[in-house]
């Protein structure tokens, strides 16, 4: 098992490796490339009547998913010939290389938030490839086209998408239900150490049908929280909706928050609420002040950093306007019946985000070199301390490398032998929308 993350690099050689140590099993080919002209890699292993999809990467800075995705292609090269349960794999091991590449600089370590959040990279929310934006085919990002290409031509039974949140716990979200879920991420969890999450801002209306398990509201209907930015709906998770395809997103902890399991009543979940709105609304407007400061100077190679700073401020009114307490009138028991899961999921959403967009901004600020120092500097402190603070509150440990693979591998063998015997019973198999 790996000790850290592999890089874009090692994860290609590797699957190029498998697939030329394996050549009546394994086959590797390109089905596309990223916008930076990087290869979209996808690598098969097996066959049979159905497809599995598996997508790896669809975040930036969320690495574990190409790790499991080899985990997942040794283990099935390591079995019997035959004995896949008549599937073919097909693993995309990063669905947007050119973001995990400016990922590289904080994969090694060490693993701290403040060196995390200093060196991580994530796309504005329109440069993200899981999401479908455009009002065309052809107007997708290049890896949005390739991945919607590969879902129409193999109309996968089931996709697996791995994610990996930074501060949490584990979860899983599902566009069709899946009994018997729950029992095996619970297993898996327990054996690493790794707290379920409760109530992920994530899903956090959505349906639970056990700790850590959650249906995606259909594509009919959008999530309640309308101004977050990942409305279901609009994404690469339903678009095989229609061909029967069951959506699984599988996320593993970077850094465990262990009360993101505490279902205990909050004891001031008003003040808590409004604090949150309050001091997110207040460092957005200092970092947009920063971010202006700079603008003029920001060379161009820097500039999706930048870009991504713009999204969080024009976003965050309508953030915090759905954070205010008003907000939470339909919540099932009110503002009141917020527990201290709730309340830690929404404090993390919200300390994330600012600090994503202090990080980034202050790599933008060192690309403009000395004549921005006395930003850099600002920053530098305003990091230092909203770290402390995020420490302090969160509690987070760091789940090693290997933990995190293993129980997202885990955890997509279970659903994959749960959909497989599901198919086999009369009656079981979803029909297709």
């Amino acid at each position: 098992m790996p000790p850290r993350y592999p890089t874009v690099g090692e994860l290609t050689a590797r699957a190029g490796a498998l697939a030329a140590a394996h050549p009546g099993r394994a086959a590797l080919r390109r089905v596309g490339r990223s916008r930076g002209g990087e290869p979209l890699t996808l690598l098969t292993v097996g066959r049979g009547e159905r497809d599995v999809l598996v997508v790896a990467g669809p975040h930036a800075n969320e690495p574990v998913g190409g790790a499991t995705a080899l985990r997942l292609a040794e283990h099935l090269l390591a079995a019997a010939p035959g004995d896949g349960a008549g599937a073919a794999w097909h693993l995309l091991i990063c669905l947007d290389p050119d973001g995990a590449r400016r990922n590289e600089r904080w994969l090694s370590g060490p693993m701290t938030l403040d060196h995390h959040f200093r060196r991580m990279f994530r796309p504005s929310f329109h440069e993200q490839p899981e999401w479908l934006h455009a009002r065309s085919r052809a107007e997708l990002l290049p890896e949005t086209r390739a991945l919607v290409d590969l879902q129409d031509e193999l109309r996968p039974f089931v996709q697996f998408s791995l994610h990996g949140v930074d501060i949490g716990g584990s979860f899983v979200q599902l566009t069709r239900p899946l009994p018997g879920i729950g029992d095996a991420l619970a297993r898996s969890a327990a054996d690493r150490n790794i707290p379920l999450e409760l109530s992920p801002f994530d899903a956090f209306f959505c349906p639970s049908s056990g700790a850590g398990v959650f249906d995606m509201p259909p594509p009919s209907r959008r999530d309640l929280f309308t101004g977050s930015l990942s409305p279901s709906h609009a994404s690469t998770w339903y678009h095989p909706y229609r061909y029967g395809t069951t959506t699984a997103i599988v996320e593993a902890p970077m850094w465990a928050a262990d009360e993101m399991a505490d279902p205990s009543p909050h004891p001031d979940p008003r003040g808590a609420v409004t604090g949150i709105g309050r001091l997110t609304e207040r460092d957005a407007e200092f970092l947009a002040g920063l971010a202006d400061r700079v603008r003029p100077r920001v060379p161009v190679h820097v500039a999706p950093l930048l870009r991504t700073v713009d999204d969080f401020r024009r976003s965050c009114p309508a953030l915090v306007a759905e954070w205010a307490p008003e907000s939470f009138a339909g919540f099932p028991g009110g503002l009141s019946g917020l527990n201290s899961a709730q309340v830690l999921a929404l404090t993390i959403a919200a300390r994330r985000l600012v600090l994503r967009t202090a990080g980034m901004l202050y790599q933008t600020v060192e690309a403009c070199g000395p004549a921005a120092h006395d930003v850099r500097d600002a920053l530098d402190r305003f990091l230092t301390a909203r770290c402390a603070v995020f420490e302090r509150r969160c509690r987070p440990r760091w789940v090693p490398v290997a933990d995190q693979v293993e129980h997202q591998f885990q955890v997509v063998r279970a659903a994959f032998a749960l959909l497989t015997e599901g198919a086999r019973t009369p009656g079981a198999a979803a029909a297709p929308a």
